[in-house]
């Protein structure tokens, strides 16, 4: 069935993405104007982010996210076939700080965030760099499309580990030369074993281990941003955050992830994933002082 189900996705994947792009309209329509896909959870997002915004305007965003997240999964299919040249003209990436690090001998701990198209940023920078490109996803529970998505995610030279895999072999793939690259932004499993930080302005949980592995090993540490410049084109840029991560708190790090991702998700409101529940989670007394207060 793996097979069936791969070869009918990349003879689609082969079209145009003009052609493909009118089936993420379609989906559009439906999500949007019939399914009414998380529009609640949308809309209280956008409502803690940007509260000085009118009704109006998070609505526009709201839309625009759902365009985003459909055009999104079109372009993760046509993954399976892009090549070289079109991927190119489609990531507009700034390698530049990242190969000097990279020259000079440092391994790097990438940080992002869940923007559009995180899928095309993974193959733009797995093909660029010289030393493993470490990616780090989540499974998916049906086994076919995840081995799909991993081929594709995999296609231009990214190691892709899951979750699970990393936390065994983390040891072993980190001793040598790497670029690891987190998404930094998801709701940790444990609340409690968190770094609470405001994040516009109300307090969410963020995960422990970027920052605490990036400190362990040294690492330099660089934010990438995404940013959509118009349908099928986006820019990725690389923030310099430290050379050495030791020099710091794993605390200190966080909030310097944090500034980094609410700068540029407030740049391109509706290119950040609002339909994932990232205030889910309400904070404790017992879970310890917020670390920015």
């Amino acid at each position: 069935m793996y097979y069936v189900v791969y070869g009918f996705l990349y003879v689609f994947s082969l079209l145009p993405l003009r052609i493909l792009y009118l089936f993420s309209d379609l989906a559009y329509v439906i999500m949007y104007y019939f399914a009414g896909y998380r529009r609640q959870v949308i809309m209280q997002n956008l409502e803690i982010a940007f509260p000085d915004k009118t009704a109006a305007q998070r609505k526009r965003i709201s839309k625009q996210f759902t365009r985003n997240l459909t055009d999104t999964f079109i372009e993760t299919l046509k993954m399976l076939s892009i090549g070289p040249k079109e991927l190119q003209r489609r990531t507009n990436c700034d390698f530049d700080h990242i190969n000097d690090l990279v020259a000079r001998g440092f391994n790097i701990h990438i940080m992002a965030g869940h923007q559009f198209n995180w899928e095309l940023g993974n193959l733009a920078y797995g093909k660029e760099f010289k030393i493993p490109f470490i990616g780090v996803y989540t499974r998916l529970n049906n086994k076919i499309f995840d081995k799909i998505f991993y081929k594709a995610r995999s296609r231009y030279g990214t190691y892709m580990i899951s979750k699970e895999d990393f936390r065994v072999k983390k040891d072993e793939l980190l001793a040598n030369r790497h670029i690891l690259a987190l998404a930094a932004d998801q709701n940790p499993s444990n609340p409690s074993n968190a770094y609470w930080l405001n994040l516009f302005g109300k307090l969410a949980p963020f995960i422990t281990g970027p920052a605490r592995g990036a400190v362990k090993s040294d690492n330099a540490m660089v934010f990438v941003g995404f940013r959509k410049i118009k349908r099928g084109m986006y820019q990725f840029r690389a923030v310099p955050m430290t050379e050495h991560a030791a020099q710091h708190s794993p605390e200190e790090l966080t909030i310097m992830y944090r500034n980094l991702l609410e700068e540029t998700i407030r740049l391109d409101p509706a290119n950040y994933l609002w339909s994932h529940r990232r205030w889910r989670h309400q904070w404790k007394p017992e879970y310890g002082q917020p670390i920015d207060q």
